[in-house]
């Protein structure tokens, strides 16, 4: 009996023992890296565990101070590359309690902070983001003024989306290239060759390499009055043997093809290496609009989607293979928008290995650009929205019959109804004929 105490005791302190090795097991940052924005500027730290940590701000001078429970100071700060105009610098101070550390980020001015744990996923381990904001919105988050000509005509304008960025690469080529450089590479040179086009006006939604929500991205859009947003992919597959580029628009249901799918995973993946989803802070307001005029608007977005997507996929086919030769349709976060048309293009597939190594190259960059600039001049050439100044130079009265073009196309085209159309021209029948001249009615 009594041995069998001694065992038990021997036990218990064995067990003890184990519990307060494990309190005192210490975790271990790995690494520390950095995503400015124009906005606000993401510290990701890297570490061993899942950290466990409380923060408070302090003022005179200002800084964030965060507490690592069970944690080595055995990383050293001197090897981050700050390049943020809210951080000065990032240091250790004297702990409050024991096997812990307190990181103090030292900061130009006051601001607000996001802090939240992810989870390891793909090749992440666990990580604490610490997301900074400044508190007064900068420059470039400010609600853009209208663009004004001496006629007092406005540009329309168009938001480029890259995807992807910063902590999220987005699909991984076989040579490991990533997606987030392909679609900035893109969507630089769409931006560029649409603000050459007088009337036109082109602003990047992100314009460096760092995340953004995909819901957030549509706020930016409306924030610069955008009346279209682009976003810019490049595609993959579980299998390298898929190619061909796609656009795609809003469905209000699931996707209905495989790729589709695959698609709104992606996009349900990359918010999770990007971060916890931001919640839209206009909903709370939308939700109390008429749920009319919100269908209208949708309607109106899906129709100009749809028009801008034929083009697109005409335009597109013209400098590479198409996987679809139709506008394809799925739920994704960053096509939501009622009030902004909005479409979604895949460059290609980067998970085939020939088409990874044409989105590397800069003269079938400048052609995926080129032909999407086209499709977008296009199509307001011929559907300028009233008081831009492109509907000043293109609002013509008189169109002139192409080859192919049909009654319904060119009805489609002005916004007006077939009877309109050959009530204005007294046509008797259906018939065209190339070259011939018609009057365009007022929709």
């Amino acid at each position: 009996m009594k041995h069998k105490s001694l065992f038990i005791s021997f036990q218990s302190l064995l067990l003890l023992w184990l519990f307060s090795f494990s309190l005192n097991a210490a975790n271990d940052i790995k690494g520390v890296r950095i995503w400015p924005s124009p906005d606000n500027t993401r510290v990701v730290f890297d570490l061993a565990e899942k950290p466990e940590y409380s923060y408070f701000f302090l003022k005179k001078p200002d800084r964030l101070v965060i507490d690592l429970k069970n944690t080595k100071a055995n990383y050293s700060f001197d090897r981050v590359n700050i390049k943020s105009d809210l951080i000065k610098r990032i240091r250790y101070s004297k702990p409050e309690y024991k096997h812990s550390q307190r990181v103090v980020f030292d900061l130009k001015l006051p601001l607000q902070a996001g802090i939240f744990a992810l989870a390891p996923v793909d090749n992440y381990g666990n990580r604490l983001v610490v997301d900074l904001s400044d508190s007064n919105e900068s420059d470039s988050i400010k609600e853009t003024k209208k663009d004004v000509s001496e006629t007092d005509k406005r540009n329309i304008i168009i938001a480029i989306d890259a995807g992807h960025g910063g902590e999220d690469p987005g699909s991984i080529g076989p040579s490991g290239l990533y997606e987030k450089k392909v679609t900035y590479q893109i969507s630089q040179k769409i931006t560029d060759m649409l603000n050459k086009e007088v009337g036109l006006k082109a602003y990047m939604v992100r314009t460096g390499d760092y995340y953004i929500d995909v819901n957030k991205r549509s706020v930016i859009a409306r924030k610069k009055k955008a009346d279209l947003l682009l976003s810019i992919h490049a595609d993959a597959f579980t299998s390298p043997q898929p190619s061909g580029g796609s656009v795609w628009m809003l469905s209000l249901k699931r996707a209905n093809t495989e790729i589709g799918r695959w698609i709104e995973q992606k996009e349900q993946h990359s918010q999770l290496l990007g971060g916890a989803a931001e919640i839209i802070k206009d909903t709370i307001n939308e939700k109390y609009l008429a749920k009319a005029l919100l269908d209208m608007s949708m309607d109106h977005s899906i129709v100009t989607s749809y028009d801008l997507s034929k083009e697109l996929v005409y335009q597109l086919k013209k400098v590479t293979k198409m996987h679809k030769k139709e506008p394809q349709t799925a739920s994704l976060g960053v096509l939501k928008s009622p009030d902004i048309p909005s479409i979604l293009i895949e460059t290609g597939f980067i998970s085939n290995p020939r088409e990874e190594r044409k989105l590397t190259q800069r003269d079938h960059q400048n052609k995926l650009a080129r032909a999407i600039t086209t499709a977008v001049k296009n199509y307001y050439r011929r559907n300028p929205p009233d008081g831009t100044l492109y509907a000043s130079i293109y609002n013509k009265k008189d169109h002139v019959v192409e080859r192919g073009e049909s009654l319904s196309v060119i009805a489609r085209r002005y916004s007006v109804s077939i009877t309109q159309l050959k009530n204005e021209n007294k046509l008797k029948n259906d018939r065209l004929f190339v070259g011939q001249t018609l009057k365009i009615p007022s929709s």
